[in-house]
């Protein structure tokens, strides 16, 4: 497995939690219990959201005829590592209120996406959202109706070796850098290309 510390180096001191969480790919084919799956989802109940609307949901897949619907709209590039993910999940929102277009329901549910990875990996679990599925089709077989925007597929499970991916990935099967934070953070006024 790969130490973390050693690609990964805040510029200020914070929680390991944050730079022990990353997305890797290799999943072993062992079962979540239900108690540590759902507090993962516990933890994304809790994420902050605009004026309490709470628009996201999640459908989860952890039967082996749930999955193999999910397969049916993961692309190929992921079905190929994810298909070992004992449980995945697609995250939603629904983007009215009963006042009309909810302009936040985006940005909570990528808050509630957020608390779950950092739970799962408290937990000892990994996840990896995918944005590469069509969604479309999963609406259709996920029975999402209108008033719902899809966001990512999340694969959930426990971390395996990286020799059994493919080698392609088994390159990139670490935890990514991030750039400093004065290139992200501005003071006063936005600043492009700073």
């Amino acid at each position: 497995m790969v130490n973390v510390s050693d690609l990964r180096k805040p510029g200020y001191e914070i929680s390991p939690q944050f730079l022990n969480r990353w997305s890797p790919r290799s999943f072993l084919e062992k079962d979540v219990p239900e108690d540590v799956l759902f507090s993962v989802f516990e933890a994304a109940r809790w994420a902050p959201s605009a004026s309490n609307q709470q628009p996201w949901n999640f459908i989860i897949a952890r039967t082996k005829e749930d999955r193999e619907k999910f397969y049916s709209f993961i692309m190929q590039g992921n079905l190929v590592w994810c298909k070992k993910a004992p449980v995945l999940a697609v995250i939603i929102s629904k983007t009215t209120t009963e006042r009309g277009f909810n302009a936040w329901h985006a940005f909570d549910a990528g808050t509630a996406w957020g608390y779950l990875a950092l739970e799962a990996s408290r937990k000892g679990l990994i996840t990896h959202a995918m944005g590469g599925f069509e969604k479309e089709r999963a609406r259709e077989a996920l029975n999402v109706p209108d008033g719902y925007e899809l966001h990512a597929v999340i694969a959930i499970g426990y971390q395996g070796e990286k020799d059994v991916l493919p080698e392609n990935l088994q390159e990139r099967e670490q935890p990514s850098t991030r750039r400093p934070l004065n290139e992200s953070l501005f003071e006063g006024s936005f600043r492009e290309g700073s």
